[in-house]
């Protein structure tokens, strides 16, 4: 796992566009996957951060957050995909986990997190790591929000390493 790169953009639109089709969600770029397009923008620019995973020379999964306005000391995490094919494998669970550090580290107290039904797999993964059913979806193909609050561990840089 790294730090998202600009040359990993393509790679990156290709893998949530692809997973998106495959539970029958559309790719919004203009929308919904914007901060995809504008990683820059929504992430490096707002305090968030961006990872890719690579097996091989192939981007096989993302994960982000970025700091929102809901509550005090909040961000959402958003874009974690997995390949299908690095799946089943206890990945997610372990970039949760890494994200969750990451998010703690840098003093933040509250974590959104929003999700559709139809991906069973992640309402099961956020559901077992205490992630708790909540309203105010604001995405229009995500039907679930989740909530966790968390200890802050300190007020690690969270500054991006350049690649």
């Amino acid at each position: 796992m790294r730090h998202w790169c600009d040359r990993d953009r393509l790679a990156v639109i290709h893998l949530i566009a692809n997973v998106l089709s495959e539970f029958g969600l559309a790719w919004q770029p203009e929308g919904a996957d914007a901060d995809v397009v504008h990683v820059e923008e929504y992430y490096h620019r707002r305090g968030g951060q961006f990872w890719v995973v690579e097996q091989g020379a192939e981007v096989v999964g993302t994960i982000a957050f970025y700091p929102i306005q809901r509550g005090e000391a909040a961000v959402e995490i958003r874009k974690m995909y997995l390949h299908p094919r690095v799946r089943g494998q206890g990945l997610g669970t372990f970039l949760l986990h890494h994200l969750e550090a990451a998010i703690q580290g840098a003093g933040y107290r509250k974590i959104w997190i929003e999700t559709a039904s139809v991906m069973r797999a992640a309402v099961h993964l956020y559901e077992k790591a205490g992630y708790r059913p909540a309203t105010g979806v604001e995405t229009q193909r995500c039907d679930r929000v989740y909530v966790k609050d968390v200890v802050p561990h300190g007020m690690a840089s969270m500054a991006s390493a350049p690649c």
